[in-house]
């Protein structure tokens, strides 16, 4: 990675990530692939859209344009959908949609900011390196799975508060016989 002042002038497209390319908690920024301009990071992905090879976000940076104007779908994937364009404001380049209104097997978009991969870079932060965002793959845990580990989580704290109970009612108990 080389920086002049603060523009890229140079980026990597090899890098390995383990099991090939997902990425779960990695800690990266999205960008514009043309001008660089940062249009979010990864506390706001919210999964894929791998039919629309396009990242899900929940929320993007102010350099990202949505269009006033609202267009309407009419074949493929957008049939029925009444979206508008996103935008670089740097550079005018097309980013994506956020759907405002589409048929129930789409649903779970609508309001969703879709970044298409093709047009988005990533910098991971661990490693310094900037990736083509179509390299990698963005899939979530099921919601089921996260639930059950924080589940353990609340289990395993409420046994050890638990146990640390029993063993202040047991010093109390001590000490009310030494007296």
């Amino acid at each position: 990675m080389e920086f002049n002042d603060s523009f890229l002038i140079k980026h990597t497209d090899d890098l390995k990530l383990p099991a090939t390319g997902t990425v779960h908690r990695q800690q990266m920024t999205l960008h514009c692939h043309q001008c660089n301009a940062v249009l979010a990071d990864s506390t706001g992905v919210c999964g894929e859209m791998k039919s629309m090879d396009s990242l899900m976000c929940i929320r993007v940076t102010n350099d990202v344009v949505i269009s006033d104007k609202m267009e309407s779908g009419h074949k493929g994937e957008m049939t029925n959908c009444i979206y508008s364009s996103l935008k670089c404001r740097g550079c005018r380049c097309a980013l994506g949609k956020v759907i405002h209104s589409a048929p129930s097997h789409l649903a779970l978009i609508r309001s969703i900011f879709l970044l298409y991969k093709a047009n988005i870079n990533c910098y991971i932060l661990n490693s310094s390196s900037l990736v083509k965002a179509s390299t990698l793959t963005f899939d979530q845990k099921p919601l089921r799975e996260s639930m059950n580990e924080v589940r353990q989580q609340f289990e395993a704290q409420l046994e050890q508060m638990s146990r640390i109970k029993n063993r202040l009612v047991d010093r109390s108990v001590t000490s009310n016989m030494v007296n």
